[in-house]
Formats: C-alpha cells, sequence, structure tokens
C-alpha cells in the first residue's frame, strides 16, 4: 500500500495492543474493532435476556431429558421449531409412537412431563428412548439432540438414547488438582482411548486409567488430549464425525467411568484436554442433528452452505442464537461435568472463513479480514473463550488452525480471539516433506531455522513432530520414513546395521529440535514418542474389520532387546530436561551459528546452548563456535549416549570453558554426526 492511499484509519495512531504489536494490521484495525463491537453487542443482549453468558450457556439443563427433584418426575424437552408434531417413545411406553406426545411452546421448544408415580418403575435407569419427529416429509426416530448416553444394539447396529441416572453419583477426588500448579508449560500426550491397549480390541476408559496414565505420568507428560470422546457413529471417523455432542463416547465405557480415568489423571498431576469438534457434525439423519425438524436448516446452514466439501459432513450456522447456546452449553457441560481442564479446537480454520480453507494458500492479510472470514464464526469463537474463562478461569484453549489468523491467540480485549495457544501445523507438514523429498545431505538448515521458529510473536504454538494426523492410514510416521522396512528386521539392540542407526539418531534430533525451536508447548500422539512402527487403521471393510492396526505395541517399548527403549528414553529426558529448565517458557531462541558446510545448527535458549549436528557421516573436532555468556558449561544430554542407542563418542563428564577469540567468547567441542548435545552453564 502506497502512502498517497493510505486513508485516515490507516495513519492513526492504533489503538488495539494486536495492532500495536503488528503495524501491518493498522488497516484491518477497523475489522478488529468491529468485531470486538458485535462481541459486545451479543454479550449485552444475552446478559439482558439470560443475566449471564454462563446462564445462557445452561441449555443442557433445561433441554433433554432431566429429573425435576421438586416437580417429582422427568422433564423432557426438544428444540424443533419447524416439527409439526413431537413424541417421546421408548421401552417405557411399548415404543408406542402416539403414547407420549409433546407440548409446543411459543419458542420452538416442545415438553412432556413424566410424573414419577406413573412411570419410576417404567423409566429407569439404563431405559432406552428416542424422540418422534413428524414432518411435512412424515415421521422419523431421531435421537435427541441434548442426549447425555446412546448406546448400539449389537445386532442391529441402531443407536438409542439411554436414561442414565445410577444409585451412587461418582465421587471426585481431585479437589486440589490445580492446573497451574501442574501444567506451567504444557506437555501434551496426544491420545485415543480405543486403540491405547495392546489387544487387538476397542480399548476402555478403566483400562486406559490402570494402563496407560502410568506411562504418561512416567514420561513427563502433564497433558492428557483425549481424542473421540463425543459419541459418534462410526469408530473409523476417529471422533471427529460427531453425531451427539452431550454424549460419553459408550464404546469406551459409561460416564462414570470417563470420570475415574480424568479422576485418576488430576490425582497423577496430569491436566485433561477435550479434543472438541465444533467445527461440523455427522451427516447422518438416524444418529444426529441433520434435519432434525424437517427444516433442512435448523442446526445447519441452508442448502449447499450447510455441506463441507471437504468432509462429507454438516456445518453449523453459527449465526444462529440457538445454535450458539447449544454449543456454548455443550463447553459448560465437559467443563463441569466431566472436570475437564480445556479444549483443543478442531478444524477452526474450516469455522473462519467461508470457503473452508479448502484449496486455498494464506499469503496476505486481506484473506484474514475480507469478505472470505465468517463473521458469525468468528463471533461465537470469541463467545466460546469468554465462557470458557467464566467457567474454569485456569482452563487451557488450543486452536488447530492452518491459517495463521492473527490475533487467535491473543486476548479479546487486545483484539484477538481469546486461545492460548495455536497448534504449529507447519511443522510435521515440513518433517514429512523433508524426509520424502530429500536427501540427508542436502538438507537445508537455514530453511529448516525459518520454519521452527517462524510464528507470530506473542501469539503461543503447540511444537509437534507429528500427530494423528501423520499417524493416519496412507501417511507414516515419522519412525516409518525414517526406517523404512528396516523397523521390522533390525530393531534388535545388539543388530548393526545403518539405515537403523540413522533413523533412531534423526528421530530424535527431529523431536529434540522440534521441542526446543517450535514453540511454547509441545505435543506427542500416543506411541510416536519411542517410534512406534505402524500407522493408525481402524477397523473397516477394506481390512476385514481388523484391529491389528488399531493398537498401541508397548511390548516393543518394554523390551530390553529391542532399539525402541532408546527412543522412549530419549524422549523422557527430553522432555525432563526442558521441564526443569522451563525451557518453553523462555522467549524464542537466538541464533547462534548455522554451517551448511558441516551441517551444524547451533542457538541458545532459555540459557542453553543447542549443537545439533545433521551431517551424514563428519564428525568435527575442535569446532569452535560463539556463545554469548563466558564461562564454564557441561553437557546436560547427549543424543549419541548408549543409554539413548547412540555411540558414547563424548565424554559427558567434561568441563567446557569458554575463550576469547576475535573479541568474542567461544566454545570448542566434538561435535560428531547425527548428534544433538545439550549445554549449561556450571
Amino acid at each position: 500500500m502506497t502512502p498517497d492511499l493510505l486513508t485516515a484509519a490507516d495513519t492513526a495512531e492504533p489503538t488495539l495492543p494486536l495492532v500495536q504489536q503488528d503495524p501491518w494490521l493498522m488497516p484491518y484495525e477497523p475489522v478488529l474493532l468491529q468485531r470486538q463491537q458485535r462481541l459486545a453487542q451479543r454479550l449485552s443482549d444475552i446478559v439482558a435476556e439470560c443475566g449471564s453468558l454462563s446462564r445462557f450457556a445452561q441449555a443442557h439443563q433445561r433441554l433433554g431429558l432431566n429429573h425435576d427433584k421438586r416437580r417429582r418426575g422427568y422433564w423432557f424437552r426438544e428444540w424443533a421449531p419447524a416439527a409439526e408434531g413431537v413424541f417421546l417413545v421408548g421401552d417405557f411406553n411399548g415404543w408406542d409412537r402416539q403414547a407420549t406426545p409433546l407440548t409446543r411452546g411459543e419458542d420452538g421448544v416442545w415438553e412432556v412431563f413424566l410424573a414419577d408415580k406413573d412411570y419410576q418403575d417404567r423409566l429407569t435407569h439404563h431405559s432406552l428412548y428416542k424422540v418422534h419427529v413428524v414432518t411435512p416429509e412424515g415421521g422419523k426416530d431421531r435421537l435427541p439432540a441434548m442426549l447425555r448416553r446412546a448406546v448400539q444394539n449389537p445386532e442391529t447396529k441402531d443407536f438409542a438414547a439411554q436414561v442414565w441416572k445410577p444409585e451412587t453419583p461418582f465421587v471426585w477426588t481431585d479437589q486440589k488438582f490445580r492446573v497451574p500448579n501442574c501444567v506451567r508449560e504444557p506437555f501434551i500426550y496426544e491420545a485415543h482411548v480405543g486403540m491405547a491397549l495392546e489387544e487387538g480390541k476397542v480399548g476402555s476408559y478403566l483400562e486406559f486409567a490402570e494402563q496407560i496414565l502410568p506411562r504418561i505420568q512416567q514420561e513427563g507428560y502433564n497433558c492428557l488430549q483425549l481424542m473421540a470422546v463425543m459419541e459418534h457413529p462410526y469408530y473409523g471417523s476417529f471422533g471427529y464425525h460427531v453425531a451427539n455432542f452431550f454424549a460419553v463416547s459408550s464404546r469406551f465405557g459409561t460416564p462414570e467411568e470417563l470420570k475415574h480415568l480424568i479422576n485418576e489423571a488430576h490425582n497423577r498431576g496430569i491436566a485433561v484436554l477435550l479434543d472438541v469438534v465444533h467445527s461440523h457434525a455427522v451427516k447422518n439423519e438416524a444418529e444426529g442433528l441433520a434435519n432434525f425438524d424437517g427444516s433442512g436448516h435448523q442446526y445447519f446452514h441452508e442448502g449447499s452452505r450447510g455441506d463441507h466439501p471437504g468432509w462429507d459432513s454438516k456445518l453449523f450456522d453459527y449465526g444462529k442464537p440457538e445454535v450458539q447456546q447449544f454449543l456454548l452449553s455443550n463447553l459448560r457441560y465437559w467443563l463441569e461435568e466431566f472436570h475437564f481442564d480445556g479444549f483443543r479446537f478442531d478444524g477452526i480454520t474450516s469455522m473462519l472463513y467461508h470457503h473452508h480453507g479448502e484449496g486455498v494458500a494464506f499469503g496476505s492479510y486481506d484473506q484474514y479480514f475480507g469478505p472470505d472470514a465468517d463473521d458469525d464464526a468468528i463471533l461465537y469463537l470469541q463467545l466460546a473463550t469468554t465462557l470458557v474463562r467464566e467457567v474454569k478461569r485456569s482452563a487451557l484453549l488450543i486452536a488447530e488452525d492452518m491459517s495463521g489468523m492473527p490475533g487467535l491467540c491473543r486476548p479479546i480485549e487486545e483484539g484477538g480471539m481469546g486461545f492460548d495457544y495455536r497448534l504449529g501445523m507447519g511443522i510435521p507438514d515440513y518433517w514429512i516433506k523433508l524426509l520424502k523429498h530429500t536427501r540427508d545431505e542436502n538438507w537445508n538448515l537455514h530453511d529448516l531455522w525459518y520454519t521452527l521458529t517462524n510464528r507470530r510473536l506473542g501469539e503461543k504454538t503447540v511444537a509437534y513432530a507429528e500427530s494423528h494426523d501423520q499417524a493416519l492410514v496412507g501417511d507414516k510416521t515419522l519412525a516409518h520414513w525414517l526406517l523404512d522396512k528396516a523397523i521390522y528386521e533390525h530393531m534388535h539392540k545388539d543388530d548393526p546395521d545403518p539405515i537403523t542407526a540413522r533413523g533412531i539418531a534423526l528421530h530424535k534430533l527431529i523431536r529434540l529440535a522440534t521441542l526446543s525451536l517450535g514453540g511454547e508447548a509441545y505435543l506427542n500422539f500416543i506411541g510416536n514418542e519411542f517410534g512406534h512402527p505402524e500407522w493408525v487403521d481402524f477397523p473397516r471393510q477394506g481390512n476385514n474389520w481388523s484391529h491389528h492396526f488399531a493398537r498401541r505395541q508397548w511390548n516393543l517399548a518394554d523390551n530390553p532387546d529391542l532399539k525402541y527403549q532408546f527412543l522412549l528414553q530419549f524422549d523422557k529426558s527430553m522432555i525432563k530436561l526442558a521441564k526443569t529448565t522451563r525451557l518453553l517458557a523462555a522467549t524464542p531462541a537466538r541464533e547462534l551459528n548455522i554451517d551448511s558446510h558441516n551441517q551444524v545448527l547451533i542457538f541458545e535458549r532459555g540459557g542453553l546452548i543447542f549443537v545439533f549436528s545433521f551431517h551424514v557421516d563428519r564428525s568435527v573436532p575442535d569446532y569452535r563456535f560463539y556463545v554469548p555468556h563466558a564461562g564454564r558449561y557441561r553437557i546436560l544430554l547427549n543424543s549419541d549416549d548408549a543409554e539413548f542407542g547412540g555411540f558414547t563418542r563424548i565424554d559427558n563428564n567434561y568441563i567446557y570453558e569458554t575463550f576469547e577469540e576475535d573479541g568474542v567468547h567461544r566454545l570448542s567441542l566434538y561435535v560428531t554426526n547425527r548428534t544433538v548435545l545439550v549445554l549449561g552453564r556450571v
């Protein structure tokens, strides 16, 4: 933009801290202010209507099946404004679709009261029910929108709502757990309960609590990010085609068993995040919300705008107050009922833009603030982060966005959207692309440095080398890319195979480079910390409904005769060092040396000196380099140690002293190939 084209708004002093920090946002400050004003107006309307945002997010206490102790009976309510009739059906009334009609209210909510004196012996714990919705197209049995539990008939595969009212309520013992005390910086363990076991079956919440939580704790992770908790009809969707937003997935166990898992995690000092899917919903009508009241656009946009072009799913209409209330109530429900400590919001990019990020390369600020941006979705996300702060101030909020929307992870009052962290999605893409297309000796360390450090100032990033996206069938884990068939044939600890040696060395370097350079939090997908050998492929017709690839082979990491133990031990040591030195709380890394000839990268972060050698075979004695502070240094972590599957070429007990050369402080090290050394001042 040339000076003569600048408007008065462009030349005025910025009022928002977000714009003050990034002058390139100056032309867009009016848009940011407009977003703030729209949020303020919506909050004002909500307060006038309900008293507070928290009260607005209580729809689940009115809608669905709720027991009224004062009236002594169940209320059942369903929002279906376009329906011609609504009936409650179930085993309590012999599945008679005319026996229990609901009455319509002015707000489109239908209701019926079922007194205990008439139904206490018929509408009981484990009773099955549905709602029969009559539309101009006819009547259909549907699952209530806010059901708390859905169960599938193993023979017919049909889902039904289930009354869930155990005689003894769950007793929490996590009162002393506080997120800020246990999670100074997030080290996130991304996991799927169903595929967490070694056996070829669907794992349970209880088995996860007993068998997997101890591993997560021992490895040093302080956050558990749970996938696929919200009920979904198709197991192979990885939990991303949600049908029942308020229901705990019954294929893994009961609501109380999920509470037990979370309670146990808290007692081990581990926060638990829910991978929440508010970006879309399953298109199934029998199990989900699609065409619920016959209008075609009750919860979702009308016509083609209500269909996601790439995900074969339905898209919420975030501009509708009832949809806002449904989704906000969903967040409050998970926080309060199950003690979740925050959310990883899936598919944020799809929400933020009308084009959903499909086939779009983001290269201009105009794309973030122009007509492509979905103002209704942006408003909803601002409402969501505001609500979560009201309900649980310490909650962690992570956004999965690949577009780089400015301000996504800045406070709303500064011009942002209120998230805490964004996923560094470009980092795993970079590693996979590098391993697929570039020989080791041709790796460009300047590109590596740029990719791992290129993030918005003041917005925290979750760095990760691979997540579930890279582990899914059709792609390969980093370990698989690095080792290929050697991962099956040459993993005995005494096998000198050079391909395996290369793969193990680079696996360690890639993970530590990602952790130390990539952000202010770190994430690992279940099993990848020890180089799990295979992709994830859920039971489906194409694999003859096998669980073989939908499990985790923990025996590989536990076997003292195999090399997987080396990767696991390095992961533990890497995380322990990062936690004890508070590495991720430090300011971004400072480059000290990039040597393309020797393939050496050296930088400082948090007072630590990181020396990476990516060279395929060159080891350099007396390698001299600049350090910012004079003094004595010692090795804190050495990837070449024998316990990490290395060759023990360096003495970790040696104390290195700086010397003056060319007017600067320098160190001299023996830098061995495919090794990383981390040094700290004595």
